[in-house]
């Protein structure tokens, strides 16, 4: 926030520049406040799954339906320094950087053996491995700018990502989601670190796992749960209650050219979202990409996207090598090591519905205008 220093103004007029210099009046910016409250936490990129999810949730708290907390950023499908990089461009993008801070997290999984991971690499040539497929940027020379340029002024938040989730859902028991749509490394770090956070958080939703498909990553992992498969583990054997939307559902819902040409160029006209998205997905429909972190926004505001569900108890294999991120699925009896509950996953979205969302969100007016 910046200071006001005007002479002679009264306290009650400096406060009114100071709101107006941030963006608004004093009346501004409240349709959010009591609206359902999130945390995404995230591999971060800047218009690819995770860049999209950001842009659609931004939209809605400006809608005033939902209230986002904050922006966490753990390393997954890039190293954590480029992944912080796009996530501050992408609050500076949205116009959103005096709501929504950017909390730095985990660099490295809970457990990690970089050997096996090399292997499995060998083994899947075709394989998906994020951050692993490249080397670890040690400084910021060594990033790539976003489309439209590094942020401008905007810093990470100097808590870390687990000491803000815990404050968070501390602040506001029973009132906080966590839209987990990379590996969950931050938040299981949390709960090892303040247990008593497990009965306070409301809910968990993933996009994660291969329950009944091959994975993405190796043969069996898909690439969120394959890169910590220990985080998840420790999450799973909680009480939160948690829905997954995994690679079963993602892959039946693509991206295709005339989406793509929806949102690349909109009636409204462009944007810088669709600008960037533009740059960014450019040839995804021909390569057979298909939509992943997005889907849990519109899960997350209304669970009947979801046309059908499955209920299980799930356990993930964490051992290095060709099994690593093995999700096992135990529909009646849990073995030893499971989830102490079923876990909803969904296995059909209304894509229909999903796209027309997907298309209207990401095609509104940027900066994002706040009721």
């Amino acid at each position: 926030m910046r200071r006001c220093t005007a002479a002679g103004l009264t306290l009650s007029l400096c406060v009114v520049a100071v709101l107006a210099a941030c963006g608004g009046s004093s009346d501004d910016h409240n349709a959010y406040t009591n609206a359902p409250k999130i945390v995404i936490d995230s591999d971060f990129n800047t218009m690819g799954d995770d860049g999209q999810l950001f842009a659609m949730t931004t939209q809605l708290m400006g809608q005033g339906k939902v209230n986002l907390l904050g922006l966490c950023v753990v390393t997954g499908n890039d190293w954590l320094l480029q992944e912080e990089a796009d996530a501050l461009k992408a609050v500076e993008r949205m116009g959103v950087q005096n709501e929504v801070g950017v909390y730095g997290g985990a660099d490295y999984p809970l457990q990690y053996d970089v050997t096996s991971i090399r292997a499995q690499q060998a083994a899947n040539p075709n394989g998906y491995f994020g951050a692993w497929s490249r080397p670890e940027p040690t400084s910021q020379a060594q990033l790539t700018a976003p489309p439209d340029g590094f942020a401008t002024s905007t810093k990470i938040q100097t808590q870390a990502a687990a000491d803000f989730l815990i404050d968070t859902i501390k602040r506001y028991p029973h009132e906080v989601t966590i839209l987990e749509v990379g590996p969950p490394t931050n938040l299981a770090t949390a709960v090892q670190k303040a247990p008593e956070i497990v009965p306070l958080i409301k809910q968990i939703v993933y996009m994660g796992g291969a329950m009944n498909v091959p994975g993405n990553a190796n043969a069996v992992g898909e690439l969120n749960w394959w890169f910590d498969p220990l985080a998840v583990r420790t999450l799973l054997q909680t009480s939160i209650p948690q829905t997954v939307i995994p690679l079963d559902v993602t892959n039946t819902v693509p991206l295709t050219e005339s989406i793509y040409n929806q949102i690349v160029n909109p009636p409204t006209g462009q944007t810088a979202v669709t600008k960037a998205y533009a740059t960014v997905n450019a040839g995804a429909f021909a390569s057979s990409t298909d939509l992943y972190d997005t889907l849990t926004i519109a899960y997350f505001s209304d669970p009947t996207y979801a046309t059908q569900t499955q209920s299980a108890y799930l356990d993930i294999d964490t051992t290095p090598g060709e099994d690593q991120g093995h999700v096992r699925v135990y529909p009646d009896t849990p073995a030893a090591g499971a989830s102490p509950q079923k876990i909803t996953y969904v296995t059909k979205f209304d894509n229909d519905r999903f796209f027309k969302l997907y298309v209207d969100l990401l095609t509104r007016p940027v900066p994002v205008v706040f009721q």
